[in-house]
């Protein structure tokens, strides 16, 4: 069994930042893609950013440069710093790997942590 937690959300001012993490635990042979969703009240889950084992990284356009994906490989563990963070950035956001355990591929979804930006 695989286990994401995150932590860093909470409420800040617009313009101000955060920086999520979310940490990969338990059995399992190695994580490919990790990457940062969220869901706003009334919509539909979106990407906001993903990145490879690789270190290769997307993101949709509404947090181009403002938000920054970045992963310690070592520990299994995502990061994203949100920057400039606007009223719209405010959501729950969810941690996503995609999981190698020894039979078989799939993906862990984290339990969530929200992010309000108000003033």
């Amino acid at each position: 069994q695989v286990q994401l937690v995150e932590s860093g959300g909470g409420l800040v001012q617009p313009g101000g930042s955060l920086r999520l993490s979310c940490a990969a635990s338990g059995s399992f042979l190695s994580v490919a893609a990790m990457g940062w969703y969220r869901q706003a009240p009334g919509k539909q889950r979106e990407l906001v950013a993903a990145t490879t084992s690789g270190g290769s990284s997307n993101y949709a356009d509404s947090v181009k440069g403002r938000f920054s994906i970045s992963r310690d490989n070592a520990k299994n563990t995502v990061y994203l710093q949100m920057n400039s963070l606007r009223p719209e950035d405010t959501a729950v956001y969810y941690c996503k790997a995609d999981v190698f355990e020894r039979l078989r591929r799939r993906d862990y979804w984290g339990q969530g942590t929200q992010v309000t930006v108000s003033s």
